[in-house]
């Protein structure tokens, strides 16, 4: 909880779910592994029953309680995705639809959703499910081959450890977003806790050892959870630190021995969160999303210590009356079966429920659509503001909520250019036209759009352009890949994957090379540059390095005959770019700004333009849409000016398409 309240303060809190995984394995083993030596065998039905006890009630409580609070507070451009996380949280399986979000690039921009921390929980209860199987497995593999049960366990655990602490450092490696939620890869957490719970002996160390291991535990844990950041590859091998600092914690504990630690422990303000932990953890997460919305504004000190609070308020009576009820009723325990159809039927219930939830999207957004239809042909709409005086104020015109729905993705494709994901990135580039609006004419200009997810941003507007000018427009686009002679290694403070890198380099060349043979008469591009980091290795600066980079390309395709114009970043700050406060000041908009000289940093596209000192390279430079002379802006003419986090909202580009034809001499929509 603390790190998602104070980010900047605890960066690597989010260490403490591999300090959870660890002492789940070590409590969970040390129960079975007693259970299955002692007796050769393992109630399943039973040991099922009392997790679901101790788990389920508090959670699926709190998921329906986020569902409620999604329908009556949440815009319902969030239904959906809130919806089909709920249901996926309410079936365990969270953590798998975050990893396949992770590797869709558009989505990796979307807001959080009230149940995204279920992900952890998700990962226990798969771990929950298939532990004892895997034990009871060795044990009856230990009986037939006449081996020591307790031997075999240890092998065959420290084999499973080794291979998923490989496994992770790989993934990690190749794909880190998809690895940190990745099941196999946290295998080998709760596989330390449970060698350790097969492998310690009870008897007491000299109490200075034993010291000394559980300072030095809690020390690895408390460096990683201040040391670690966004930055930080993670799992991988870094995640051996808070893991190994567990684990000495643990083991010092299990001796039995009076420690120093016991005193911190034993005080009741500790006891008492460490009783209602759960349920705090639960709580916290939803309640951090939901407060701005209830409160119309952003969280400050006050409001998060309040919302602290109110999360342990929640989480003490959901203790008391939900978790204890369920745990401590000895008429529970023999009725396995009972509690796990209860479970099956709410979770079954929370899938219709999200389900319904979603379903009531689709009208939303076709209302909302014919709204936005109508409102775009308002001369005050969207850009068209700021060149019209009689509008007043274009960054204060109040937003509605027609203008930001579904229907605003900048990738959306219109269906006279029917293409894909496939056809516009890595696997084709230079390939047939996308976009072919020539009509047969043999004059008609080739035109290419080219870039990362910022130059596909504008693509609303170059399609406008070239169905009126008769274009045969190409795209090519590579999420996070900046289309510049560099070399690439890491995207907004986060080192990249090696295969993305990989993959970066290939496509920058495919369409460099492209771009080239076609000789076309236009080439748009533009480039996300202030959060792609580069390094040559040469020392010198990244503006320097993006100012060569970009020039290389630039000259080859002039060289070929084309006119390159290289579009300006918009502008680039958390409070601009929050989606979410447009949307709780959606009256008030001009809360909603950040300082030009903040928004708008050296910005090397502009630098690469002037540098090049070509009049076959210019500067589309449209800030004058997004900002005033002091200010910079979240909406523009009633329409939020980002669709996320820092790409643009479609109405948006697609309405500047006027304004970009005004900078080539070339006919644009009205």
């Amino acid at each position: 909880m603390a790190n998602h309240l104070w980010p900047v303060q605890l960066p690597g809190g989010y260490v403490g779910v591999d300090v959870f995984f660890v002492i789940s394995g070590f409590l969970i083993t040390s129960h079975l592994s007693k259970e299955l030596l002692a007796s050769g065998r393992v109630r399943l039905g039973q040991f099922y029953a009392r997790r679901a006890r101790r788990l389920l009630p508090a959670a699926l409580i709190v998921l329906a309680v986020s569902l409620a609070a999604t329908w009556l507070w949440l815009p319902y451009t969030r239904w959906t995705a809130n919806a089909q996380e709920i249901v996926g949280s309410a079936f365990y399986v969270e953590n798998w639809v975050l990893a396949a979000k992770s590797v869709d690039y558009s989505a990796m921009n979307a807001s959080a959703t009230m149940v995204q921390h279920y992900w952890s929980l998700s990962v226990e209860e798969q771990f929950y499910l298939a532990w004892p199987l895997a034990l009871i497995s060795l044990y009856v593999l230990s009986v037939r081959r006449r081996r020591d049960p307790r031997r075999t366990l240890v092998t065959g655990l420290g084999v499973a450890v080794v291979a998923s602490f490989g496994f992770s450092i790989y993934l990690t490696a190749v794909a880190h977003s998809q690895a940190y939620f990745s099941t196999p890869v946290r295998v080998w957490e709760f596989g330390a806790g449970a060698l350790l719970a097969l492998s310690v002996p009870r008897a007491a160390r000299l109490r200075r050892t034993l010291n000394i291991m559980a300072l030095s535990g809690f020390a690895l844990i408390l460096l990683s959870a201040v040391i670690y950041d966004h930055a930080t590859p993670f799992p991988g091998w870094t995640a051996l630190v808070p893991a190994a600092g567990t684990v000495l914690v643990i083991r010092a504990g299990a001796s039995g021995a009076n420690l120093w630690h016991d005193r911190l422990t034993a005080l009741k303000p500790v006891q008492f969160i460490g009783n209602i932990s759960y349920s705090l953890y639960l709580w916290h997460w939803p309640l951090i999303v939901v407060a701005p919305f209830l409160l119309g504004t952003t969280l400050g000190t006050v409001a998060k210590m309040s919302l602290a609070l109110v999360a342990v308020l929640l989480a003490w009576l959901t203790k008391l009356w939900i978790e204890d009820r369920w745990t401590m009723r000895p008429q529970h325990a023999t009725r396995s079966r009972r509690v796990l159809v209860s479970v099956a039927a709410g979770m079954i219930a929370l899938a219709l429920g999200g389900t319904t939830l979603h379903l009531q999207v689709a009208p939303k957004a076709q209302a909302a659509a014919t709204l936005a239809r109508t409102d775009a042909e308002g001369p005050c709409f969207g850009p068209r503001a700021v060149d019209k005086p009689e509008c007043g104020d274009p960054f204060a015109r109040p937003v509605k909520d027609a203008n930001m729905g579904p229907a605003n993705e900048y990738w959306g494709m219109p269906a006279d250019c029917p293409a894909t994901k496939d056809t516009l990135g890595e696997a084709n580039p230079g390939g047939p036209a996308i976009c072919d609006y020539s009509g047969g004419r043999r004059d008609a200009e080739s035109v290419w759009l080219v870039g990362d997810s910022h130059a596909q941003q504008w693509q609303p507007a170059i399609i406008e352009l070239a169905r009126t000018n008769h274009w045969r427009l190409k795209i090519s686009y590579s999420g996070g890949c900046p289309l510049a002679d560099v070399r690439y290694i890491g995207y907004r403070g986060s080192a990249a994957d090696p295969a993305a890198v990989e993959r970066c380099g290939l496509w920058r060349r495919n369409v460099a090379d492209a771009v080239e043979r076609d000789k076309p008469a236009k080439v748009f591009t533009s480039s996300f540059a202030a959060g792609e980091q580069i390094n040559d290795g040469s020392g010198r600066s990244q503006l320097e390095q993006y100012k060569a980079g970009f020039s290389s390309y630039w000259t080859r395709w002039t060289q070929a005959g084309a006119v390159v114009y290289a579009i300006a970043d918009p502008p680039l700050n958390d409070k601009v770019r929050d989606a979410s406060c447009v949307v709780l000041s959606a009256d008030s908009p001009l809360t909603c700004r950040a300082p030009r000289n903040q928004a708008l940093p050296e910005d090397p596209i502009a630098a690469a333009v002037t540098a090049a000192n070509d009049n076959k390279v210019r500067l589309l430079d449209l800030s004058r849409y997004f900002c005033d002379e002091s200010y910079c802006y979240g909406a523009v003419g009633g329409v939020p000016i980002y669709y996320d986090l820092d790409h643009l909202n479609r109405q948006v580009s697609s309405r500047l398409a006027l304004r970009i034809g005004a900078e080539l001499g070339a006919p644009a929509p009205r």
